[in-house]
């Protein structure tokens, strides 16, 4: 896994590397420039295309005048750069850069006022104003520049880090610095790109490794880890020989009531194609039909009788169409009193955060799948997902349990406090019925025997994989698509050789 840092830590890790390879600073800025031109020559924009590259006076605007210069020598000759004279200094990196610009017929401007830069004629822009680091608003003229450069609605391409944009902690509210299409950043993403605030800041955003130490940023201390398909590679394993459903373990699933039984189906799909060994599936016998028509493998237990033989379930997972009635909280109590850990999601936290006195009896090693709004009900109203990121820590070590913060990237929270981010899925997953199928993968993998937090992590890569590879040919995709996906997906990580 990736450790991410912050803007400090990846400060340290820039003069760690200058001084153990050693390679100077300036150097390093053209590694950094060289990186940001590769992936800007990806996006394949017309090299007649009218660029402005915009810098400050430190070293994000030092990558500014590089990538200016080395755009230049791919062919780009329409360009223009504009460094804003609004800084009381310079730093030596820039100072070194912009005499190597001046050697080349690059036309140059210094701005002194927002109003300069009304009627600009360029089709893109590159901003290189301000790097990481920042720790209050945008103020005074260079907040007037930032508005100027947002109001020409032209395709900004931000070197590091949208000027104005925090990499970590509370973003800004109302945010008033850089509005980007594309962020291309240096060797990790910023922590605060996985939160949807980003979004004001910037649409997309890839990372391009800048010859830093990974040795020495992988041993920084950070509680925010990147899961990576290696990772998930090295936890799946191959089935072997002579293994039989017995091998794979029984899942319970309590789910549905009499008009919700599609949220039973689901969560009982998802549990089926992540490969349990064995899904029952306790719902309201009303639907037993339903159940034995549309998932002929999944076996039913009656409600009313669904605690008399817990011993023979390997994994219980709650909650999906479940309601809210008194007969669901009751149901839901004599489960927690069992001091089993269970995965619970949907209708189990709606209990949970109308009941607080059932938070006392979950378990530790549970696993809880709120999105914001059930995150909410259960642990307080945020107004930010920093701080919720922070609540979530918080009561994963409190209670003890893990918890899954669905989102665009889904955040899966350890009862140590590490933060484990998942990359996959994609907005054509943004349909109901995705949570449920989650659910009941979760639920597979921990009967499969992984302990909750590799199961949690391994089934949010695998989901939000499944739906990544429909939205090749599909704009969006059902909850369904994506379980039926799964084991198809998880053939291709694994590999093909059935015997490993």
């Amino acid at each position: 896994m990736q450790k991410l840092l912050t803007a400090a830590q990846m400060k340290t890790a820039d003069a760690y590397t200058i001084d153990s390879k050693p390679i100077s600073s300036v150097d390093l800025m053209e590694s950094a420039a060289a990186a940001f031109v590769a992936a800007f020559l990806r996006e394949d924009i017309s090299k007649e295309k009218a660029i402005a590259v915009f810098c400050g006076k430190g070293n994000n605007g030092g990558d500014g005048l590089a990538i200016a210069r080395k755009l230049f020598v791919e062919g780009y000759k329409n360009l223009q750069v504009f460094v804003l004279d609004l800084f009381p200094k310079q730093s030596p990196d820039f100072t070194a850069n912009l005499g190597r610009l001046k050697e080349l017929p690059v036309g140059m401007t210094e701005i002194k006022e927002p109003e300069e830069i009304i009627g600009l004629e360029a089709e893109v822009l590159i901003d290189a104003i301000l790097g990481s680091g920042l720790n209050k608003p945008l103020e005074g003229k260079l907040e007037q520049v930032v508005q100027q450069l947002n109001k020409l609605n032209k395709k900004v391409y931000a070197v590091d880090v949208p000027t104005g944009f925090y990499a970590e902690g509370v973003l800004p509210s109302p945010y008033n610095g850089i509005s980007a299409y594309k962020t291309i950043c240096f060797q990790r993403p910023k922590i605060n790109f996985f939160f949807p605030e980003s979004l004001a800041a910037t649409e997309h955003f890839v990372v391009e490794d800048i010859g830093l130490n990974e040795d020495f940023i992988q041993s920084q201390n950070s509680p925010y880890q990147l899961v990576e398909i290696q990772d998930i590679k090295r936890l799946l394993k191959p089935r072997k020989p002579f293994s039989h459903k017995g091998t794979y373990g029984h899942a319970l699933l309590v789910a549905g009531a009499k008009q919700t039984m599609g949220a039973a189906l689901l969560n009982a799909k998802g549990c089926l194609y992540a490969g349990a060994g064995l899904t029952t599936v306790s719902i309201p016998k009303s639907g037993l039909r339903t159940l034995n028509t549309a998932l002929p493998e999944v076996m039913y237990a009656d409600r009313n009788e669904v605690m008399e033989k817990m011993e023979k379930y390997n994994a219980i997972g709650i909650g999906s169409g479940l309601g809210t009635s008194p007969a669901a909280k009751d149901l839901l109590q004599d489960l927690l009193l069992l001091k089993k850990a269970m995965v619970m999601d949907a209708d189990a936290l709606n209990l949970l955060a109308q009941h607080q006195g059932l938070h006392d009896l979950i378990s530790p090693g549970s696993v809880l799948t709120p999105h914001m709004k059930e995150f909410d009900h259960l642990f307080g109203a945020h107004s930010c997902w920093f701080d919720r990121l922070e609540t979530a820590r918080v009561q994963a070590k409190k209670l003890q349990i893990v918890l899954v913060l669905k989102n665009q990237y889904t955040f899966i929270l350890s009862p140590e406090g590490m933060v484990y981010i998942n990359p996959t899925g994609n907005p054509g997953m943004a349909q109901g019925g995705m949570g449920d199928v989650l659910t009941g993968v979760i639920t597979a993998y921990i009967a499969q025997g992984f302990p909750v937090v590799e199961a949690a992590i391994i089934g949010c890569y695998v989901h939000g994989v499944a739906g990544d590879d429909l939205a090749v040919d599909y704009f969006n995709c059902t909850a369904s698509q994506v379980a039926e996906n799964i084991p198809k997906v998880v053939r291709h990580i694994i590999g093909r050789n059935l015997n490993q």
